[in-house]
């Protein structure tokens, strides 16, 4: 190991419930964006699509609900912390986090009222671990 730690992206799609609909989801994201932008985990944007839509006025597409993010693993322990409580501030709230490392991707669904302690403290080792050993 080098001693330089590399950061690692990783994407968050806000999961308000079967009854939001998409201007919900684009506030609940820009919200969370904005908060997470305040507490310097990293970098945070909406997260663009692949996908261009005919006819579309730009070429640039927002994912309803998604962000992007570039942080250190070190700070998935303070940026999970974060979500919990973000989660606990709106019924139904639910953040899946996904990311790539290596040739695998990785797919978490994350819901602070079905979570344990003990569950999401094993979430965030698992979490942390795959984002250091990442090549």
């Amino acid at each position: 190991m080098t001693g330089k730690t590399e950061s690692a992206d990783l994407t968050l799609v806000v999961d308000l419930g079967q009854n939001a609909d998409s201007d919900e989801l684009d506030r609940a994201a820009r919200q969370l964006r904005d908060e997470l932008q305040d507490l310097n985990v990293g970098s945070v944007e909406l997260a663009k699509s692949d996908v261009v839509v005919a006819g579309a006025k730009s070429a640039e597409v927002i994912t309803f609900g998604s962000l992007a993010i570039t942080i250190l693993p070190t700070l998935v322990p303070k940026l999970m912390e974060f979500l919990q409580s973000w989660a606990l501030r709106g019924e139904s709230r639910k953040v899946k986090i996904k990311t790539q490392v290596g040739d695998r991707s990785v797919e978490v669904e994350y819901s602070p009222q079905a979570t344990s302690q003990a569950e999401l403290k094993d979430l965030v080792e698992t979490l942390t671990s795959a984002l250091e050993t990442k090549k």
